[in-house]
């Protein structure tokens, strides 16, 4: 392990840009990225267009999902030799849902320096325009594209509801699989939950829609979304039953069946994971004695 002295050593810096609109990037990440030694892109060519448009001649080099790991040891001799580098993802804060996570991580073990040059997000930009509650609110990157697993994903948030959890919660997807995704959480969280769909924001065409679920699917299956798209869905309502419906039914299949057969039973009629339903019989089962 390299390891870097934050005195004497370089610097890491993650420097937020445009999501859109290339006047959305700050003076400080302009002279931050002019001063480094080396700017980290994960895609040169996308990001050659907001570099030239602000007349940025720094060194690039691509970090990706796919060649990150490797490129560390390399990288973090850099920063031992004291040099300053910069790390940009193609739009936005970097390592939200983009690369660089293992490159901080290492960095940080061995002791050197990370810092960051905030800005644009498109997730915090489509919660704060969505009219639904900001805080707490998660955001949890891209679903799984295969519908069994996105389902089981987005279960796991539903059981997690279900046992107390109440936050808006904020996903990235892909326009051509928006419907089937809304569809998805129609099914597992009930087409009435509030929810709104952020399409490119800060562009010429920005689109924000809000409403119950339900209603968004039946709009995105007639129109075709275009563009970068961010989802936000609400909280369950203050009256939500779902934990206390779950346990309801389960105490009554423990009565005639194993924990086994039970949680099979129940996982059915509640829409959630049978490990899931099978762990909170176990619960109830202690509980009783």
């Amino acid at each position: 392990m390299h390891v870097i002295s934050s005195q004497e050593g370089g610097i890491l810096t993650l420097v937020a840009t445009p999501i859109g609109n290339l006047g959305d990037i700050s003076a400080r990440a302009v002279e931050c990225l002019n001063e480094a030694d080396l700017i980290l892109c994960e895609d040169t060519r996308t990001s050659a267009k907001l570099l030239q448009a602000h007349g940025i001649k720094t060194r690039t080099r691509p970090l990706h999902d796919h060649n990150e790991q490797e490129r560390i040891p390399g990288l973090l001799e850099l920063l031992e030799q004291g040099r300053r580098i910069a790390v940009i993802s193609d739009a936005g804060t970097p390592l939200m849902s983009d690369p660089g996570y293992r490159l901080v991580r290492a960095v940080i073990a061995g002791g050197g320096h990370v810092t960051a040059v905030p800005g644009a997000n498109a997730a915090v930009m489509a919660l704060t325009l969505s009219g639904l509650p900001p805080h707490p609110f998660m955001f949890c990157g891209f679903l799984p594209p295969r519908d069994s697993a996105r389902r089981e994903n987005l279960s796991v948030l539903r059981a997690a509801e279900q046992a107390g959890l109440s936050a808006t919660i904020i996903w990235h997807e892909a326009p051509h699989r928006l419907a089937e995704m809304l569809a998805s959480l129609a099914e597992v969280f009930g087409p009435e939950r509030p929810a709104a769909v952020a399409r490119e924001l800060t562009k010429r065409f920005e689109e924000v829609r809000r409403g119950p679920v339900g209603e968004l699917v039946a709009h995105y299956l007639d129109h075709a979304a275009r563009g970068e798209i961010t989802v936000v869905l609400g909280p369950p309502p203050a009256d939500d039953t779902g934990s206390r419906d779950l346990d309801t039914h389960l105490r009554e299949a423990l009565k005639t069946l194993s924990i086994k057969d039970a949680a099979s039973l129940v996982a059915g009629i509640v829409n959630l994971p049978r490990r899931t339903v099978y762990a909170r019989a176990l619960e109830l089962t202690r509980d009783a004695g």
